[in-house]
């Protein structure tokens, strides 16, 4: 008793004496803390700022770069200018090209109907098609961030182990009075310590890098195949011929929880991986045999059982993804229309809609716990129980089983001068390292059965994004004309494709339809028959050859445009008299051959002169060497010029849709008709809101700017600035006549239509004649 009273009155002051020194180190520590993680930023902060960062800007050059956005590359690449911090930083911005997309498209088939989100070989096809965009090659920065997160992980493990044989050790020093032993285990506690939380944090920061780059990469790479160019349109043809609904929660919502189930996945299951495997062969030194084998055979029981009872998580989070989607869309619904709702008054109903969609989803939320209860019950009993029952067993194997010499004494120095016995500081430190062991195996065993769970959420999340990518790699690019059962010989598709029979050579400043069916595509019709709503149309327009098309409303009016403008692909007529006949569209090629303006007016967001000038950028009208000035006789010429002034100058930026009036949009889509001066011009319905006399004079200076103008207008007042007028019927034979402005067969067609006109006028005494009748005969009804 005197010796272990002896012992530890010098191991209180050896505790004593080294206290002090090891409390102001942790302090300084603790005060340098902040600034030891912020030099890092700074060094990076300042390479980056060599790199390609534009610092100390004023404000006219800020307004300036962000009036800019980006700055094109003799390469062809763009240098995107985002602000950050009083300054400019510049990213390279290299898009996805042609080549590339079609090369990927191979790898994204159509999903088989019958297809369920789960863990099967379909679902890591489709995880391999996506990891192969996000991971383009071993070098890029993806790759570069998961190599730093894998080797921190497998770092955390070896600390780990050493914190657990460290633990065991101090106890040891502890239970012998060696005091000594313990203050330097002490210190290499605190030694480990430091790249031990450096390594969590690391793991965690690296984690949000890894999700962030991941949707930043998917992200990029939907944007051009999403927003792809004519003649793939996907961004247009998406949701009439692919069939999907909410794209933009695609888009938004589930690139961003893909990238982030996915990182996490990542970590959930490498970590947890490899704690078993190291922590399993650690203990198999302690534990023997037997005990090794028990352990594996505990694996497998508790597998057993929480796949017994592991409800369809990746269904459930594909479903709830979708009800999120119903949702968000029904929200930006009401707030893109909300002037036409409010002028309906039509409050109270779109909030039971939205209302509705609410609950739709929050019930499929509320299962879900349902759902998640008696498994999370299961999983906590198995893991945090279970476990530590077996682990117990499994730690008493070797002093139990295994070891014959079970000293039980307190230990003390030998009287006859012999070795001390540390049989019991010995068997402590096993104890103790093995159950540090055990209950790190446990948490790994546990976070590896939780990341079963989040893999059929992965799995669900991945069959989402995969629809996305399949569905707009499956639009093929739009042709100029689709076969009818009976393909004509010669089809042409391009402007500057000619007919071998007659080598005749193609004028690109015309616009013409030969024997053309224009009709509903087939994707929106729900009919296998096709929906023809003009029949065998041709037409041939060429500069100063302006065209006005009329009918009644819904007779394929705008549909005739499309055709025009390349956004649906007319039909190849068959003639009922001859085998077949030729058929083909011919248009000027790009933006300044046919520019369309639509019935409703689009305001881009950005400046008052990125309204002028779209779908141009602001970089574009610096190169092409235009001022302002001009820019202000084009505001002038659609009676605008007060815009700059009344708005606050060029490079204002406003929600435009909501500042300009219904006849102020109108007009601005006319100045980017006398912006980019089109050698045709669609104009379809473009003018309804703006007054006569300065419809008028928009017409007429399109006119002096040498722009054809193919009118879309039901206001015979217009026809007087075109030279043909083509009058679609509307029957069921898809019937029209095209006919010369002012000619004796125009005059005809419109002495037709006022003999019609003075018939139904003649029938009005005859109309309020039945009127009075009925009046009365209810009037002696209710008597």
């Amino acid at each position: 008793m005197s010796s272990l009273t002896t012992n530890y009155a010098l191991l209180s002051a050896a505790v004593s004496q080294q206290r002090r020194p090891l409390v102001i180190t942790f302090a300084v520590l603790l005060l340098l803390r902040s600034r030891l993680l912020e030099l890092p930023q700074e060094a990076l902060a300042k390479a980056f700022a060599r790199k390609g960062s534009i610092g100390n800007l004023s404000s006219e050059e800020l307004t300036q770069a962000l009036q800019q956005l980006y700055v094109k590359e003799p390469d062809g690449s763009k240098t995107l200018l985002v602000p950050y911090q009083y300054g400019i930083s510049k990213v390279p911005i290299i898009s996805t090209t042609t080549s590339q997309l079609a090369d990927d498209a191979k790898r994204f088939p159509p999903i088989p109907s019958t297809h369920k989100p789960s863990l099967d070989k379909t679902s890591l096809q489709q995880l391999s098609a996506i990891l192969r965009i996000a991971f383009r090659s071993w070098h890029s920065k993806e790759s570069a961030i998961i190599t730093l997160h894998s080797f921190f992980l497998v770092l955390r493990t070896v600390l780990s182990i050493a914190v657990a044989r460290l633990d065991g050790r101090l106890v040891r020093d502890i239970v012998s009075a060696d005091g000594k032993g313990f203050l330097k285990g002490l210190g290499l506690w605190f030694a480990l310590a430091i790249p031990s939380t450096y390594t969590n944090t690391m793991i965690h920061h690296l984690q949000a890098k890894l999700s962030l780059r991941l949707r930043t990469r998917l992200t990029r790479y939907t944007h051009d195949l999403y927003l792809s160019s004519a003649p793939d349109l996907r961004y247009y043809r998406v949701g009439q011929e692919g069939g999907l609904e909410g794209v933009d929660q695609y888009i938004t919502s589930d690139i961003s929880a893909f990238c982030d189930a996915f990182s996490q996945v990542y970590g959930n299951v490498l970590k947890p991986s490899l704690d078993l495997l190291l922590f399993t062969s650690q203990l198999s030194r302690t534990l023997g045999v037997r005990g090794t084998v028990l352990l594996f055979v505990n694996y497998y029981v508790t597998a057993r059982i929480l796949r017994a009872v592991t409800p369809a998580f990746g269904r459930l989070a594909a479903v709830e993804a979708r009800l999120e989607g119903e949702y968000r869309a029904g929200m930006g619904r009401v707030g893109r229309d909300s002037e036409e709702v409010a002028f309906y008054n039509g409050g109270s109903r779109e909030r039971d809609i939205l209302w509705r969609a609410y609950l739709r989803l929050i019930k499929h939320i509320n299962s879900i716990y349902k759902i998640r209860i008696a498994y999370e019950w299961t999983e906590d009993y198995v893991i945090k129980y279970l476990w530590s029952a077996a682990g117990y067993g499994l730690i008493s194997i070797p002093v139990l089983l295994t070891r014959r010499n079970r000293s039980v004494g307190v230990q003390a120095p030998s009287p006859h001068g012999e070795r001390t016995n540390d049989e019991v500081a010995n068997r402590t430190e096993t104890y103790i390292s093995s159950r540090r062991l055990l209950l790190s195996l446990a948490d790994a065993g546990g976070r590896l059965m939780y990341a079963y769970k989040d893999l059929l959420e992965l799995a669900g999340l991945t069959t989402r994004l995969y629809t996305l990518l399949s569905t707009l790699h499956g639009l093929k690019p739009l042709p100029t004309i689709t076969p009818s059962t009976q393909p004509p010989p010669l089809i042409m598709t391009t402007s500057s494709v000619s007919s071998p029979a007659t080598d005749r050579p193609t004028d690109a400043d015309k616009v013409e339809l030969s024997h053309v069916d224009v009709s509903v595509p087939q994707s929106i019709v729900t009919t296998n028959v096709p929906l023809i709503l003009v029949r065998d149309l041709s037409l041939s327009l060429k500069p100063g050859d302006h065209l006005m098309i009329t009918g009644s409303n819904g007779v394929g009016k705008t549909s005739v445009a499309r055709v025009i403008a390349g956004l649906w692909a007319g039909r190849s007529y068959t003639s009922k008299l001859a085998s077949s006949s030729s058929s083909s569209v011919f248009r000027p090629p790009g933006k300044k051959g046919v520019f369309v303006v639509p019935q409703r007016s689009y305001m881009v967001s950005g400046s008052l002169l990125d309204q002028v000038i779209y779908p141009d950028s602001y970089a574009e009208f610096v190169e092409s060497g235009r001022g302002v000035e001009e820019l202000k006789g084009i505001l002038e010429a659609v009676s605008l010029g007060y815009l700059p002034d009344r708005e606050g100058g060029w490079f204002t930026r406003k929600e435009w849709r909501d500042v300009l009036s219904g006849g102020e949009k109108q007009r601005m889509a006319m100045a980017r008709v006398f912006y980019h001066k089109p050698k045709f011009a669609v104009l379809d319905e473009c003018t309804s809101a703006v007054s006569s006399d300065v419809e008028g004079r928009m017409y007429e200076h399109a006119k002096s700017l040498g722009i054809t103008l193919i009118t879309i207008s039901l206001r015979l007042s217009l026809a007087k600035f075109h030279t043909q007028l083509l009058t679609i019927n509307g029957d069921v034979n898809g019937s029209w006549i095209l006919s010369q402005v002012g000619t004796a067969e125009e005059r005809m067609g419109l002495d037709r239509e006022i003999v019609a006109i003075e018939e139904r006028l003649s029938e009005v005494e005859g109309w309020e004649k039945k009127v009075k009748e009925l009046t009365k005969a209810l009037s002696a009804q209710d008597v």
